[in-house]
C-alpha cells in the first residue's frame, strides 16, 4: 500500500512516518534525502543530479520522477510512504502515471489537518538537546531536571533559527497556496483522508491506522 502525507511544517508527519516504517514495514520517500543519497551514488541519475545541483540549477519533475522510480523498483513489495512529494499538480500527475506504469497506486493521500495558532505556539516553544537531539517544549514538555537532557544529561540546548512566529505564518501560507490544488485533486479522486494532526502522537497514528485498515 503507497500512501501519502500531507501536512504544513511541524504538523509531525516525519514522525508519523517513522512509525508506519516501524510497525508496518513502508518505506519513507523523502524527495530531499533521495537528492542527497543521489549525489554520491555515482550512478547515472546520481551524476545527472550532482552536476544539476553543482551548477546550482533546480532539479527538473522529471529528474525527482527518475529517482522516484529507481527507488520503487527497490522496495520489494513495501509499501512506499510518500513525504514532501508531490508539492504540485503536475508532479501529482507525473506521479499517477508512474505508478500505473508498474501497476501500483497511491492509496490514500492523508491530510494532517492542524490549528494554525495551536501549531506556531507547538513549534515556536520547541527546543532540542544540542547533543542527541531530543525535544523538549517550553510549556508541554521540559526535561525532567531542568537544563539537563533525560536521554543523555548533557546541558545544551538548541532551537531552530526559523522556529519564529513571523517565519511559521510565513510558511503556513506558503504551504496553503501551494497544496490547496492537490487537496481538491485528489479529493476528486476519493483517496483524500483527513486526520486531527493537533491530537497526542498515539492518538494521530490511531487514525492512520484506522484508514489504512
Amino acid at each position: 500500500m503507497n500512501i501519502i502525507l500531507i501536512g504544513p511544517p511541524g504538523a509531525g508527519k516525519g514522525t508519523q512516518a517513522k512509525r508506519l516504517v516501524t510497525q508496518r514495514g513502508m518505506v519513507q520517500l523523502s524527495t530531499g534525502d533521495m537528492l542527497r543519497d543521489a549525489k554520491t551514488s555515482g550512478t547515472e541519475m546520481g551524476n545527472l543530479v550532482a552536476d544539476v545541483m553543482a551548477r546550482g540549477e533546480l532539479v527538473t519533475d522529471e529528474i525527482v520522477i527518475g529517482l522516484i522510480a529507481e527507488k520503487l523498483d527497490s522496495l520489494d513489495g513495501a509499501g512506499a510512504i510518500f513525504d514532501g512529494f508531490p508539492r504540485t499538480l503536475a508532479q501529482a500527475d507525473a506521479l499517477e502515471a508512474l505508478m500505473a506504469s508498474k501497476g501500483s497506486a497511491i492509496a490514500h493521500v492523508i491530510e494532517m489537518r492542524v490549528d494554525d495558532d495551536a501549531l506556531v505556539a507547538r513549534i515556536t516553544g520547541r527546543f532540542t538537546c544540542a547533543n542527541c537531539g531530543e525535544v523538549y517544549h517550553d510549556t508541554t514538555r521540559q526535561p525532567n531536571v531542568a537544563g539537563v537532557c533525560d536521554i543523555c544529561g548533557r546541558t545544551e540546548f538548541t532551537r531552530r533559527s526559523d522556529d519564529t512566529e513571523d517565519a511559521l505564518r510565513t510558511r503556513l501560507m506558503a504551504y496553503y497556496k501551494q497544496t490547496s490544488p492537490l487537496l481538491g485533486y485528489y479529493h476528486a479522486k476519493g483517496r483524500l483522508k483527513t486526520v486531527d494532526g493537533m491530537g497526542e502522537m498515539d492518538a494521530v497514528s490511531r487514525q492512520i491506522s484506522d484508514i489504512l485498515e
